[in-house]
């Protein structure tokens, strides 16, 4: 009988998906900090700006309720950032086309931006551009899908051109983009999500 062995190469290209995404490396780990943007969501803040869905804090919580556009957007307009450290608990509660949640960084305008997005209809993990409101997928990771109806917590690193995401503490995205360098942090869902947003974070400068 012959032996099999699970080497760590064959064990991380399990973990992102049979090599669909950059083999994952060291963690980086960002310079020290000069800014920081806590939000608890305990009361309305007039430099969250939305550009497309429904936002409403309530309850402790930003939630988006819009059902019929393609993305929603919604922009933290006070600081911006390049390198940083941004993370938000999210929960999915409702979509039949999609139920996703995902943090925006680097962001030029509303057309122009990063995003990372985890949904809780597919079992992938992944990180876009939107160049000229148009989106384009640079980096993906296979994951057991987020559950709705729980919190779940994402989290970027971003260090120079040097991206590294996670998802429920798990490194699974390492990817080199040169696209945007600096700009402004945010949320977002696509198509027909309702979705919950709590704690964000970011660090950075």
């Amino acid at each position: 009988m012959k032996k099999f062995t699970l080497t760590l190469a064959t064990a991380t290209a399990l973990l992102t998906g049979c090599g669909d995404t950059d083999k994952v490396g060291s963690k980086i780990e960002l310079p020290k900090s000069t800014k920081q943007i806590t939000q608890n969501f305990t009361q309305t803040d007039k430099n969250w700006k939305s550009k497309s869905g429904h936002w409403l804090i309530k309850n402790g919580v930003l939630k988006q309720t819009e059902t019929k556009n393609s993305y929603n957007l919604i922009l933290f307009k006070k600081e911006q950032f390049s390198n940083l450290d941004i993370s938000v608990e999210f929960k999915s509660i409702s979509g039949e086309t999609d139920a996703s949640g995902g943090i925006v960084f680097r962001a030029q305008d509303s057309n122009n931006y990063y995003i990372v997005r985890a949904n809780a209809l597919e079992g992938n993990y992944r990180l876009y551009t939107f160049k000229n409101g148009s989106r384009h997928q640079i980096a993906t990771a296979s994951v057991k899908p987020p559950k709705i109806g729980k919190f779940h917590t994402m989290r970027i690193v971003a260090v120079g051109e040097h991206i590294q995401a996670y998802l429920d503490g798990k490194l699974l995205l390492d990817h080199h983009d040169k696209s945007f360098q600096k700009g402004y942090t945010g949320l977002w869902t696509k198509a027909d999500s309702v979705t919950e947003f709590d704690n964000f974070k970011v660090s950075g400068e």
